[in-house]
């Protein structure tokens, strides 16, 4: 299943010119990495969402998220936000804020 190019559009227009900010196809659909880390990735019709192992727990408990495993294997620290949870432009933007703050930690590759 192609990845949604409308959310990417959303992405993309959301999170602007930043420093740092690169696009990549992964996963079958487009990442966005910061600093050479995954920040966020547009899945299927979803968003993936790098929040690391503490905050992807506590978003694990709203409505509309879920583990991100692709393989059979979830990747820790990662959580799938579904489109039910990405109708306003204020919820995306809500997630790639938490992506960004997590990921902003990390050391640049």
């Amino acid at each position: 299943m192609p990845y949604s190019r409308q959310l990417a559009d959303r992405v993309r227009q959301t999170l602007g010119k930043q420093r740092g900010l690169t696009e990549k196809r992964m996963f079958g659909g487009v990442c966005f990495l910061l600093q050479g880390n995954m920040l966020v990735g547009i899945w299927e019709q979803s968003l993936i969402a790098r929040l690391g192992p503490d905050e992807a727990a506590r978003a694990l408990t709203e409505p509309n998220v879920r583990e991100f495993d692709a393989t059979g294997r979830p990747m820790r620290g990662w959580v799938v936000v579904d489109p039910d949870g990405l109708e306003r432009d204020d919820q995306l933007a809500a997630w790639l804020a938490r992506a960004q703050e997590f990921v902003e930690t990390l050391p640049g590759k």
